[in-house]
This record gives C-alpha cells, sequence and structure tokens, in this order.
C-alpha cells in the first residue's frame, strides 16, 4: 500500500469532481448538444426557402416538423443549462435517425444531404458518450449510411464502396476524437493528483485538505462524532539534517510517511503542511478515542527506520471540537490545527516524542500533558 492509498477517504465519501472527459459535464454537454441542434435546425430550413430541393407534400411537411423540433429541442436544453449522459446518448442517436429522414424528404441526397452532415453527432458522441455507447453510435452511423444511399445506387458494389468510405471516415474521426480525449483525461487526472500531493513523501499537502474539511465536518455532524486534528513535528530533524545530509533527511521522512499512512485510518486525512510538520484530521467520539490515535502515531513514528537505520522521533498535538451548525468547515479546520499545534509546541518544551492535549475551545488551561514516551 502506497502512503497516498492508505490516506485516500472511503469512495462514497470522497469529494472530487468528475473531470469531464470521464462523463458529460452537464453544463459543457447541454451547450453542445443545443449548439448541435440549433445550427442543425438553422442550416435545414435554408431548405425551405429553395425550390425543387424538397418533396411536396408529406415530405415538405416532415422536414418543417423535423426542423422544428430540432430548434425546440435545442432552445430548451440551453434554458436548462444541464443535461444527462443517458439524454446525451439519447440526441445523439436522434441526429443519426435526423439524417435519415433528411434524406427520405428531399429529391437527391447525393446533393443536398451527404454523409458529412453526420460529423456533428459523430464529433458529439466522441466527446461525451463512454465507450460502449460509442461503439453503439458507430453501428447507427453504418446502418443509416446504408439505408440513406441505398436509393442512390443501383449495383451492391457500388453501394459497397460508398458506404464503407463514408460510414469508415466518420467512424474513423469519432473514435481519433475519443482516443485523444482519454489522453487529455488522464493527462488532466495526473495533472490534478500532482497538485494534491507532496511530491517527496506522496501523502497529501494542504491543499487537498482543504478540499477534504466539507466532508469531513459534513462525516462528523452526520455521525455525531468529534472532529481531531493531530499536528505531528519531527524532534531534533534539523540536526539530523545538518549532521548527516538532507538526502538522509528526506530518505527519513519518507520511511515516516510510509509508516504513518499504514496506521492512519481510511477516513482520516494525513497531509504533509511544512518541512517536518504533519496534520491528520479525522473523526473520534471522544478526546480519549483522540488521544490513543495519537499515541498511535506518535510510535508509528518512532518505530521508522531507513534502511541504514536512520529514524526520529514526533512531538504530537491533539486538539478536538464537536463541529458547530453553521461554521465554516475550512476556517474551523484551521483553528483546530492551531489548536493542535500549540499543544505540539508544549509537548516539545516538556521534553520531546510525546503527545500533548488542547483544553476544549473556551476552556481556561490552554493544553495539558497526556502520554510521554
Amino acid at each position: 500500500m502506497t502512503s497516498a492509498d492508505a490516506t485516500h477517504p472511503p469512495a462514497e465519501e470522497t469529494v472530487r469532481e468528475t473531470p469531464v472527459l470521464s462523463g458529460p459535464d452537464g453544463g459543457l454537454a447541454a451547450l453542445a448538444v443545443a449548439a448541435l441542434l440549433i445550427t442543425g435546425g438553422l442550416m435545414g430550413s435554408v431548405n425551405l426557402l429553395v425550390d425543387g430541393v424538397l418533396r411536396e407534400g408529406a415530405g415538405r411537411w416532415a422536414y418543417s416538423a423535423t426542423m422544428l423540433l430540432l430548434l425546440s429541442l435545442g432552445a430548451s436544453i440551453a434554458a436548462r443549462g444541464r443535461i444527462s449522459p443517458r439524454h446525451t446518448f439519447v440526441l445523439v442517436l436522434a441526429g443519426d435517425l435526423v439524417y435519415l429522414v433528411v434524406v427520405l424528404c428531399i429529391h437527391d441526397p447525393l446533393r443536398y444531404a451527404t454523409p458529412l452532415m453526420l460529423l456533428f453527432p459523430a464529433l458529439i458522441a466522441a466527446w461525451f458518450l463512454e465507450l460502449r455507447q460509442l461503439w453503439v453510435h458507430m453501428l447507427v452511423t453504418a446502418a443509416v449510411c446504408l439505408l440513406a444511399l441505398w436509393p442512390s445506387y443501383d449495383n451492391a458494389i457500388g453501394l459497397g464502396v460508398q458506404v464503407g468510405v463514408s460510414a469508415g471516415m466518420l467512424n474513423a474521426a469519432a473514435l481519433g476524437v475519443f482516443l485523444l480525449r482519454r489522453r487529455v483525461q488522464r493527462l488532466l487526472a495526473a495533472t490534478e493528483d500532482l497538485t494534491r500531493l507532496d511530491p517527496l513523501t506522496g501523502l497529501f499537502n494542504r491543499r487537498y485538505l482543504i478540499e477534504q474539511a466539507p466532508r469531513l465536518w459534513r462525516q462528523a455532524r452526520r455521525d455525531g462524532m468529534r472532529v481531531s486534528a493531530m499536528v505531528l513535528d519531527l524532534d531534533h530533524f534539523k540536526k539530523l539534517n545538518d549532521q548527516y545530509g538532507h538526502a538522509t533527511g528526506d530518505d527519513v521522512l519518507t520511511a515516516v510517511a510510509r509508516s504513518l499512512a499504514a496506521t492512519v485510518r481510511p477516513t482520516e486525512v494525513l497531509a504533509r503542511t511544512g518541512g517536518e510538520e504533519l496534520v491528520v484530521v479525522g473523526s473520534v467520539s471522544d478526546a480519549a478515542e483522540g488521544r490513543r490515535l495519537a499515541e498511535r502515531l506518535r510510535s508509528a513514528v518512532a518505530a521508522a527506520r531507513t534502511p541504514e537505520g536512520y529514524g526520529v522521533t514526533a512531538s504530537v498535538g491533539l486538539a478536538v471540537a464537536r463541529p458547530a451548525d453553521g461554521e465554516d468547515p475550512v476556517a474551523a479546520l484551521w483553528r483546530l490545527v492551531d489548536l493542535a499545534d500549540a499543544a505540539m509546541y508544549e509537548a516539545k518544551r516538556r521534553g520531546r516524542n510525546r503527545v500533548a492535549t488542547a483544553a476544549a475551545p473556551g476552556a481556561r488551561s490552554p493544553h495539558r500533558e497526556e502520554t510521554t514516551a
């Protein structure tokens, strides 16, 4: 288990925005689909003004109703501003079928309704649909091209060649855009992770701790728990760096990170907030449970060793508070961390390698010592 893996919160509690590329983002998908529908409706309506393009009678009426439907759907989606992945899939398939309706309503499909019209739904499908949905769209594209071009060819070979070229180019473009999208998605995910992780230890950083504050406060209120913050500062770390070099100091930090990551509970967040300072935030039933956890962390640091046998101890400050309704979780987090930080300095003052607990907010005594090595 890596240190980063060990500090991830449970999936149901993780607050991370789903990237656009791993599923349609409602706003962006709605804008793109609305633009497709409105543009298609406006461009297609031009044929109503050109003589000799549309079949008279039922064909003209069906064509007019189809264009009106496209404009209405586009305006509705644009006004709502959101669209679900399922509706995006349905509308992409509807775009394929609209092309077939257009072909049936005009006199000369090869001249006025080439399969290139399917490029719009193909690109929308490539950017917003999942892989299985994209395969369905590609099969539908081939079927629609076959049905649309069938009346214009007298022999099967010519029809097969034209359908293969048209559907092949459309599906190749869709697949190419889909693969590009997946590549961009992986790069964005990797970049996003880098902004949340400390590059040396692999632990989370201050940014991720701030992002997780609302989850931690919501979870504590829901479960009737208290929020605990533990600040760990490695003892005599500067002396170790000066005596053995920064490379050894980095190795010690990495060893400590691995030991702590294996000790913290899955619901807790372990982050490196400074040079040799680490913070653990989670939920506890009472201060006694928090002290037991803090002692486990102190012991984990003391037990950590580099391959060369170097190690350190840690002074741990603990603060516990019950989350209040209506308070800002981020501001409350830093107030709690400040209390734990003050307790940590008290632990150092009293000899290091020990746990000190901050007094509850509002109490007179600023802190009291709880455990020693």
